[in-house]
């Protein structure tokens, strides 16, 4: 079988982890149909669109996708949308995943294994905002149906783990919106006896996480909530350059290091691909191509072993030689 990828650099080191990525595909033996896509920052400031019409149908004729990162403006510029939260509203890409992973780095705390599920079509990120020039209000939006179905998803791979799921929230204070998905989520776990489902408030998860890290399996939250929790778990494995996130959805699904863009080393040849590499396998794991999967995290997992780092995780490796070791090392495989 031959699988199309849609690939879309994005800005910045996006251009470079992307292509690192394909070559790591390609390098799989597997058939691939590379497509190539806009997006970001420099796609608006060329066609007025950080989402051109051409580059969501790609998308949508792609078996999967896999995407940089984008530079966006810290302040309002008409016209402009984040094109990866658009193309989660477009295409129904209602998950976000978020594994955090023990590696072997020395800013790698051992003993993590962790699967965060984040809601990621609505709450604080469902776009209902207004302004005037004394009060700005940000609307946060919690449905039954889409909490039902983060849950849902979170006890289903909880199950293929280690059968435990912490349903974070904040409905002590939160009572309407938390409150929902907390019952909603109670409501799921009552489907699957065999998982154990335990609740944590939000600012408690966030100390359990620095503390206690090895206690968690699988945590299933909101969107706001799960982006802020992702990147401090993140933080205890290595950091961001070691981080892959997928969105997904019924019928498609796009993968990306969870990485920005980073401007101010773009072209020097030192970014991290190794987020990226690792997003790649779950990209395989999509395509149902488990066994290569694991071959591509053994391969990262033997490079990062070796000490083969780039600046970022403290070492002085370019780009290329991490490329070239976690190839060298999956076709040994």
């Amino acid at each position: 079988m031959t699988y199309r990828i849609c690939l879309i650099e994005g800005d910045g080191i996006g251009h470079e982890v992307v292509q690192a990525g394909r070559r790591l595909l390609e390098a799989t033996g597997l058939a691939f149909e590379f497509t190539t896509a806009e997006a970001g920052w420099d796609a608006f400031q060329r066609y007025g669109s950080a989402l051109p019409t051409e580059t969501l149908q790609a998308v949508r004729n792609a078996n999967a996708t896999l995407f940089g990162a984008v530079s966006s403006p810290l302040q309002p510029v008409r016209g402009y949308r984040s094109p990866i939260v658009a193309l989660r509203r477009e295409l129904g890409l209602y998950a976000n995943l978020r594994p955090v992973l023990s590696q072997p780095v020395p800013a790698s705390r051992p003993g993590i294994d962790m699967l965060i599920v984040r809601e990621n079509s609505e709450g604080m990120y469902s776009g209902r905002e207004r302004s005037d020039e004394n009060e700005a209000v940000t609307e946060r939006v919690i449905t039954r149906h889409a909490s039902q179905r983060i849950a849902r998803l979170a006890f289903e791979l909880a199950a293929t783990r280690r059968g435990h799921v912490t349903i974070v929230h904040k409905a002590n204070v939160l009572r309407a919106t938390c409150g929902l998905f907390r019952e909603t989520a109670f409501d799921v776990a009552r489907e699957f006896p065999q998982v154990r489902a335990e609740e944590m408030l939000v600012d408690t998860a966030a100390m359990r996480l620095i503390t206690a890290p090895e206690r968690f399996d699988v945590l299933v939250t909101t969107n706001l909530f799960g982006d802020i929790l992702s990147d401090e778990a993140a933080a205890l494995v290595g950091g961001l350059g070691l981080a892959p996130s997928g969105n997904i959805g019924q019928t498609h699904a796009i993968f990306e290091p969870v990485h920005g863009s980073a401007p101010d080393i773009a072209g020097q040849g030192t970014a991290n691909p190794t987020a990226t590499f690792l997003a790649v396998a779950m990209l395989l794991d999509y395509l149902g191509e488990n066994q290569i999967a694991n071959s591509v995290r053994q391969a990262v997992e033997g490079t990062l072993r070796d000490g083969i780092h780039t600046p970022d995780l403290g070492g002085r490796a370019t780009t290329l030689a991490v490329i070239e070791s976690v190839v060298e090392r999956l076709a040994r495989s």
